[in-house]
Parts: C-alpha cells; sequence; structure tokens
C-alpha cells in the first residue's frame, strides 16, 4: 500500500544489467569529458544524428536543423498522423560557467589576465585556484572561425583564477559569503613572460603605452598559435570551463564526477533514447537548446521560435493540411533536466517526504519556479499518472521531489516554454550532487536508469489503462 522508492543498484543487480549500465557510464565520461560548451555539445550530437541516418533534408523521415550552433532540433517521422501529437523530448546544452569578457586581456603586477562575466547561476569561491582550460569560437572580418581548446590534453599548459592566502584574509572571512568575493575579481591567469626584446624600465613601468610587456607576449602567442589580434577577441565566444576529464568517484566507482551533468545528462540519454530502434508510432522530436542557465533567453534558447518555425517547415513537408496547434495540443513532453539530491551534510535545506536519493532513479518533479511555485509548469495529475503507468509496467524505478523547502530557493527549467503550446510536459532527469559547481556527481545507476526511462517514454503506448498497474 505504501510507496517506497527503490534502489537501482538492487533493481539492475543482474550480470546483464551492470554491463550495460557500465558500458554506457563509459560512454557518458567519454562525452562529459569532450563536451564542455554548448557547440561541442551540439555538434556530438549533430554527428551522432548523422551517423544514424539524420539529415538536414526534409523529404527523409529523419531530419536535423542547427540554429546558430548552439541548438538542434531533430524529428523522426512515425507511423501515426503528426495530428495526433508528438512525443517530444526537450534538455539545454549550456552551463555555467566563466565567459571571457569582449575585451579580456590585460596585465597587473607582471601577471596577464583576462577579466570575465560569470554566466549562469555560479558560487564564485567554488572557481579559485582550480585548473581551468580555455574553449569557445573566434570569428574575424573574413567570417572564418577559429575553434579554441587550450587545457585537455596533458601537454596543454592550464589557466586558472588566484585566490587570496588566508594569511591576508582575516577581513574577507568575516563578510557575508554573497560579499567575501567579487565577480570583477574572478580574473583568469594568461601568462607571465614577457615579450622578448621589451626590457621592463622604471620608466616603461605603468606606462600604458610602453609597458604591458607581459600581455603583448601573450598576444604574440595567440598571433602565432591561431593567426588572431587583439581586435579578434570583440567577436570571440571564449569559457573557461574545469580542466581534465570526467572520473569515476568512489572505492566502488558508483559515482560519476565532472562538469556540466547539468544538463548534459539529460543531452546524452535523451539522445542515446531518441536515435534507438524501437516504436515508431509516434513521430519523435528532441530539442537540445541553450542559454536556460539565464532565462532561457535570446535567439537559440526556449523562448525563441525556433521550435515552433522548425514545426512548420516539417508540417508543410510532411503533413501539409495538419495545424501547428493541434500537434502541440496533442503533444506530450519530457522536460530532461537534473534534479537536487539530498545533500548528506545539507539535509535540513530539503523537506524529506519530497526529497531525492542518488540511486533511486530518475526524478519527477511536478513543478519548478520559487515561492508560491511562481515561474512555475505545474504538470497535470492525468499525465503524471500515464507516466507512471509506462516506467511501473516496466520495473524502472523513479521519484518524486520538490527543489528544496518551501521559501529557501528555487529553480527554473524549459518546462514552462513547451507548457504554453498547450502540451503536456513534466521534468524529469537524475539527482545531482554540487550541482552548478566545477565538479557535480551524478550516480551511475541513476544514468542507465533514465536513459531506459526515456527510451520507454518514445515507445509507449498512448492510452493510460491499456493494462493494469503493478
Amino acid at each position: 500500500m505504501e510507496f517506497k522508492s527503490r534502489n537501482c543498484w538492487q533493481v539492475y543487480g543482474s550480470e546483464e544489467h551492470r554491463s550495460a549500465m557500465d558500458r554506457i557510464a563509459g560512454e557518458y565520461v567519454n562525452f562529459l569529458s569532450a563536451c564542455k560548451t554548448e557547440r561541442e555539445t551540439i555538434e556530438w550530437a549533430r554527428s551522432r544524428a548523422v551517423l544514424h541516418g539524420f539529415s538536414e533534408d526534409l523529404e527523409g523521415d529523419k531530419f536535423f536543423k542547427i540554429h546558430k550552433g548552439k541548438s538542434i532540433i531533430l524529428a523522426w517521422r512515425g507511423k501515426k498522423p503528426l495530428s495526433g501529437g508528438l512525443r517530444l523530448f526537450g534538455a539545454h546544452a549550456d552551463t555555467p560557467r566563466l565567459d571571457l569578457k569582449q575585451r579580456p586581456l590585460y596585465e597587473e603586477c607582471r601577471v596577464s589576465l583576462a577579466k570575465t562575466h560569470y554566466y549562469g547561476g555560479i558560487r564564485k569561491h567554488q572557481w579559485l585556484a582550480r585548473p581551468l582550460a580555455l574553449h569557445g569560437t573566434i570569428v574575424k572580418t573574413d567570417g572564418s572561425a577559429i575553434n579554441i581548446c587550450i587545457g585537455e590534453k596533458e601537454s596543454d599548459p592550464v589557466f586558472t583564477v588566484a585566490d587570496l592566502l588566508p594569511h591576508l584574509a582575516y577581513k574577507q572571512i568575516e563578510k557575508k559569503l554573497s560579499e567575501a568575493f567579487e565577480a570583477e575579481k574572478l580574473n583568469v591567469i594568461l601568462g607571465h613572460i614577457p615579450l622578448a626584446g621589451n626590457s621592463i624600465t622604471k620608466e616603461s613601468e605603468g606606462n600604458e603605452k610602453n609597458g604591458q610587456h607581459v600581455k603583448k607576449g601573450v598576444l604574440q602567442m595567440l598571433n602565432q598559435k591561431f593567426g588572431i589580434i587583439e581586435e579578434d577577441l570583440y567577436s570571440a565566444e571564449l569559457q573557461a570551463v574545469p580542466a581534465g576529464p570526467a572520473r569515476f568517484v568512489g572505492l566502488d566507482e558508483g559515482l560519476i564526477g565532472g562538469f556540466g551533468h547539468d544538463d548534459r545528462a539529460c543531452v546524452f540519454t535523451g539522445l542515446m533514447a531518441f536515435l534507438e530502434k524501437g516504436s515508431t508510432e509516434c513521430t519523435r522530436v528532441a530539442i537540445f537548446w541553450d542559454k536556460e542557465e539565464i532565462g532561457s533567453e535570446g535567439s537559440s534558447g526556449a523562448k525563441s521560435l525556433f521550435l515552433e518555425y522548425t514545426l512548420e517547415d516539417i508540417l508543410e513537408a510532411w503533413a501539409p493540411k495538419t495545424r501547428l496547434r493541434t500537434v502541440f495540443a496533442n503533444s506530450r513532453a519530457i522536460s530532461g533536466d537534473v534534479h537536487a539530491a539530498m545533500d548528506p551534510d545539507y539535509q535540513e535545506v530539503h523537506e524529506k517526504l519530497n526529497a531525492s536519493l542518488l540511486g533511486h532513479g530518475p526524478v519527477f518533479c511536478k513543478f519548478t519556479g520559487h515561492r508560491g511555485k511562481v515561474g512555475a509548469n505545474d504538470a497535470h495529475a492525468e499525465y503524471i499518472g500515464w507516466l507512471r503507468s509506462i516506467l511501473n509496467r516496466e520495473g524502472i524505478p523513479w521519484q518524486m521531489a520538490e527543489t528544496g523547502r518551501v521559501d529557501l530557493g528555487g529553480g527554473g527549467t524549459i518546462a514552462k516554454f513547451l507548457a504554453i503550446y498547450g502540451m503536456d510536459v513534466i521534468d524529469f532527469g537524475p539527482g545531482v550532487l554540487s550541482m552548478h559547481s566545477p565538479f557535480e556527481i551524478v550516480s551511475k545507476a541513476d544514468i542507465y536508469a533514465t536513459y531506459l526511462a526515456y527510451s520507454r517514454f518514445f515507445n509507449a503506448r498512448e492510452k493510460i489503462h491499456e493494462h493494469q498497474e503493478s
């Protein structure tokens, strides 16, 4: 009679399941290590789609379209009319990080640095005194694009943001955490050697015109390596991200630590489920957006009309007599996004009856938003019942939880931007510890269970009561 969430390690204890779990976890670690920006993630999705027969040609049944290099939509035509709706999966490809400012380079105390503007909700102190890599794109005036990735190979140098030594931090530690670490001091160290042939003298020291020898040395290296000048940085998108690969965590290697589980865990598992062979009764759509971490703004975020415009093109090619609003109204969607799992050391910020545990399967979040559910999608009971029926029939562990105690905080996802079209949608994804940090943690078992859950969503029957729930 009572409901208790189930431990995935016990449910998936067979050799067959553990072997599949280890294989998927290994692929996920490689993906997470290679894809640290939204552009890299979208390119990975594109390459996977092409391998599975998708193209930009609407004449076929497998179609994809990329927008601005930062968002992608994929559609796999089903047997049923599009008027019956879509099975739609959405997630986001961006992650909190440090963006280099448009004029970033400067020199102080004979060190060359880059000014940054943090992106998304970070805790500033977590980005200090750790190895960082530079990823991104520089576009020159002739339109050519140069992709940058420095700090990931063992032979590469890395970068860092210096921290204040404890001997001089007495005033800092007395401040509130929100005031102790200033955004304008999150400056990335780039270099230290002066440009060859430039001697540092008392006359040139501090002279803007004659000084800046270390900065000039950095500029010379950038010019030699990439053929760029300082002005080219005005049309660049460069991100400082944690350097190095994702890793298995713990003696038993049951956890995965790395940068960007939020939300690449859902991109990875969602695309795997989307691309696998199975029922093609309903047309499948997967869309991965940018800008979720800053409110889904801009032309590549979920507030844009990219989804709407692309579906109009698809309808014109596949079902010209069908209205888009009819498709939306009959669609069922999952907003794939991670959830805040209960932290062993900070259990007090959760309300335990409505909190999730690592290793107990993906988490339904009926509503997000802030105090009083402001800014939330609130999923309908009928839709939750249908999803429960799918997972229970297949024996897939799942949980349902809120984002912490009422009045302590909250958050948002892309779900509300799908809900405005009238479709059923709910947030559903694995739990995460240390969310938005440079080293987030997920359960290997949850990644596996999330993939299975998304797969069943794409293949499930339409009617809720076609079977008896277990």
